[in-house]
């Protein structure tokens, strides 16, 4: 599989994504700065990684939505081309509209960072295939900004065709409908709010995120 990590000023999660993939695929993926206009030819996978793009000035995601490079992503996305956004990299999707709804501020108001306990409510994507009858799984959470809005037509919508493809077990940020990952109408862009780079290898103490990584192995 080859597979580019896109760098944003502030992201702090992008060495972390990378590793996952290199010790998942074999391969170390290409770090794409945020300022390029084109990504490496012939990859599978685009990962937008966690962390605090731009300082998460104005609102997380809106301006790193504009960078140069996320036109490249998009037309990736509309080729066909699997997208995967962890955490801030989902408040981008959603920005520039390759995912519906928006991640609004927690319902607590305080930056949640613990272990969640997920339902994986659709096992049968591209990001998703390798957890195969396993039902639940646990993968870290850390933001601020996690809470997923929309209207309840897209909502409907999403469960309606499945587009829901994790749901919390214990909300921590007040999701609407426990929604912690949905994916596009083509199923080839997912976004998420869990770190599954940050389960994806025994020394981190935990492996819930690393079927994710296998899944889109697969896929590729």
């Amino acid at each position: 599989m080859k597979s580019a990590v896109i760098v944003f000023p502030g992201s702090n999660c992008d060495r972390d994504a990378a590793r996952a993939l290199e010790r998942i695929t074999g391969k170390a993926p290409a770090m794409v700065w945020h300022k390029d206009t084109d990504l490496p030819q012939g990859l599978d996978l685009v990962v937008l990684p966690g962390g605090f793009s731009y300082g998460d000035y104005l609102r997380s995601g809106a301006m790193a939505a504009k960078s140069p490079i996320v036109k490249a992503v998009i037309a990736h996305a509309e080729r066909g081309g699997l997208v995967l956004g962890i955490c801030n990299g989902f408040q981008v999707l959603t920005e520039t509209r390759l995912l519906p709804g928006a991640l609004a501020r927690n319902a607590g108001l305080k930056f949640v960072c613990k272990h969640a306990p997920l339902a994986i409510a659709n096992a049968n994507t591209a990001f998703t295939r390798a957890y195969r009858e396993e039902r639940q799984t646990e993968i870290p959470v850390a933001h601020g900004d996690g809470r997923f809005v929309a209207d309840e037509e897209t909502l409907a919508q999403l469960e309606g065709e499945g587009r829901v493809v994790f749901r919390y077990l214990e909300n921590p940020n007040g999701s609407a409908r426990d929604i912690a990952g949905i994916i596009n109408a083509r199923g080839n862009v997912l976004g998420m709010m869990p770190h599954p780079e940050r389960a994806s290898d025994p020394v981190l103490g935990h492996v819930g995120g690393r079927a994710v990584f296998e899944s889109l192995m697969e896929a590729a």
